[in-house]
């Protein structure tokens, strides 16, 4: 990914058409992301949760990658 920076003295006329989508795509998530801010920002991260994740992170950390997805599916009947 090219940072628009890098590029200012450029025209919107001298862009390809992915440097264009990408300095839109990129200035829509920035501006996004000031509007809506983190929604989960000062909530306290319960102490069970917090645990299962950093189980999990040991666990995909040591290379073990879960269940595959097929499976998942076929045993709760969704397929």
């Amino acid at each position: 990914m090219r940072l628009w920076g890098a590029r200012m003295s450029e025209t919107v006329a001298q862009m390809t058409k992915d440097e264009l989508q990408e300095l839109i795509e990129s200035s829509l998530e920035t501006k996004l992301r000031e509007l809506l801010g983190d929604p989960d920002e000062g909530l306290e991260l319960r102490k069970v949760v917090r645990d299962r994740l950093l189980r999990q992170q040991k666990v995909v950390a040591a290379g073990e990658r879960g269940e595959p997805l097929d499976d998942v599916v076929r045993r709760l009947g969704l397929a």
